[in-house]
Order: structure tokens, then C-alpha cells, then sequence
């Protein structure tokens, strides 16, 4: 009885899907065919921010026809709550030199900016060919650091959201649309 009980308040916690799976779909198609544009045949480096941009970070690799290699980061500012800690950890670095590449770091989700302005400072010093940031969500009106993403496929208002990556406490990442967590 206890598992059907947890199973009710894993799906209860979905308060609403906001960015189906198909809406995904096309953004990631139309950004992959802008990186090819950009790069023009280039190759790149593509770099994900773990946990949270996996799911994204695959599609995309997918979705662009100029040569890419990808390198993996993970950077914590949430743990396992909902609200960022301010903190920013570097807990996985990139294993290459990355000076003669065309850089473009996949993350999932720009909130506060802190996270992403430190990965980003830390690997301009790396003197990388070139750095782009490409975002699946932008939530602006969360920003605490001065910091925009290159590519933003999806603004969002400020709520927490879940799902296509995105988990709370490691949970929900699995669901192929991006859904408001219903924190009550």
C-alpha cells in the first residue's frame, strides 16, 4: 500500500506541464540548425553541465550536422532543494584542453546566473577558440549576476520546474516535457 501511496505523490507533484515534449522537439531542430550556421562546418566542442542538461545535451549533439566532440562538467548550486544555495562547487572538470576548440557550453537552465557566470569565467582563462552558451530555459527575472546565454530556447517565468533533465531532489528527470513542480 505504502508504494501506491509514493507513486500518487510523485505524479501529484506535476502541477502542470509548460513546454511539451514536441515543442521541445522543434526548438532543439531549430537550434541545431542555427549552430551549424554559426560554426559553419567548424568543428565544436560541446560542453554539458551535469546533472540537468544531459537530456538536452544528447538531442542537440543530434540536432547539429557540423562536427562536435562533447566534454562533460558538473557544477552544483541546488543540492537538493529548490532554492540555490549561492554557492557554486565545480565537482566534475573537463578532462581536455580546450584551447583549440569552439566551446559551446548545453545547460538546462540559467535561474540566478552564478552558476553559469563562474563555468564561463573559468573556461575563458582555458583560452578556448570560442565560448557560446546555449540554454534550454532562461528565467531573467531571477538573475542575480549580470550574465545572458548566447541561445535561449525557452523564457520562463519564475517557478520551479521539473522534468527533460530537470529533477527535484534527483527525482523527475525522466519526463519528456518540462512541467511547474508543485511544491505544496
Amino acid at each position: 500500500m505504502s508504494e501506491l501511496k509514493e507513486i500518487k505523490d510523485y505524479s501529484s507533484k506535476i502541477k502542470r506541464v509548460i513546454i511539451t515534449e514536441e515543442e521541445i522537439k522543434e526548438a532543439i531542430k531549430k537550434a541545431g540548425k542555427e549552430i551549424d550556421k554559426i560554426y559553419d562546418g567548424r568543428p565544436i566542442l560541446l560542453v554539458s553541465i551535469l546533472k540537468g542538461a544531459f537530456v538536452f545535451m544528447a538531442d542537440l549533439c543530434r540536432a547539429v550536422s557540423v562536427p562536435c566532440e562533447i566534454g562533460f562538467m558538473c557544477a552544483k548550486s541546488y543540492y537538493s532543494g529548490t532554492v540555490s544555495t549561492g554557492v557554486v562547487k565545480i565537482t566534475m572538470d573537463l578532462e581536455k584542453d580546450i584551447k583549440d576548440y569552439h566551446v559551446v557550453i548545453v545547460e538546462d537552465i540559467i535561474d540566478t546566473g552564478r552558476t553559469l557566470n563562474d563555468v564561463v569565467k573559468m573556461l575563458k582563462q582555458r583560452n578556448p577558440l570560442s565560448l557560446r552558451v546555449v540554454t534550454l530555459l532562461d528565467k531573467p527575472s531571477r538573475r542575480l549576476v549580470d550574465f545572458e546565454a548566447d541561445m535561449a530556447l525557452f523564457t520562463i517565468p519564475d517557478f520551479f520546474v521539473i522534468g527533460y533533465g530537470l529533477d527535484c531532489a534527483e527525482l523527475y528527470r525522466n519526463l519528456p516535457y518540462i512541467a511547474e513542480y508543485d511544491s505544496e
